[in-house]
């Protein structure tokens, strides 16, 4: 098992170190953990609501809001799923020694696309081919 990589609380990856160093690593997982545990515990929540908000509404303009309501939190917790199991590519990709690398090319993404997006698979230039790619073909 590694060591535990000593990481400040102001600390930021820089370009002017060594790439997906230590620390980058370390902070990238930090962030990704937090990330998939906020998800969790707000769907945990989701499913104490829904339990507990299984009451009779007896006006029908009511109860037709409330289904709303749980259908739309139902669709958000569904995208929260699908970006829990995005995460955990991540935190794979990380223990496999592959996280910060473009899929497509093989370059480093850069820190800044990786903080906003730490689930990023493409450099920025290979998603914007890729979305031109998409375009051309949904436009078809």
């Amino acid at each position: 098992m590694k060591a535990e990589v000593f990481l400040p609380d102001d600390y930021r990856p820089a370009e002017d170190e060594p790439f997906m160093n230590e620390r980058q690593v370390e902070y990238f997982r930090r962030k990704l953990m937090d990330w998939k545990n906020e998800l969790l515990a707000d769907s945990k929540d989701t499913i104490e609501g829904l339990q507990d908000g299984s009451r009779n509404i007896p006006d029908i303009a009511d109860r037709a809001s409330e289904e709303t309501d749980r259908a739309l939190e139902l669709r958000t917790r569904d995208r929260q799923r699908k970006l829990v199991a995005k995460i955990e590519q991540a935190l794979r990709r990380i223990d496999e020694g592959e996280y910060g690398y473009c899929e497509a090319t093989g370059e480093p993404i850069s820190l800044k696309r990786l903080d906003a997006r730490p689930i990023a698979t493409l450099s920025l230039e290979a998603q914007e081919r890729h979305e031109r790619r998409e375009k051309v073909h949904r436009d078809d």
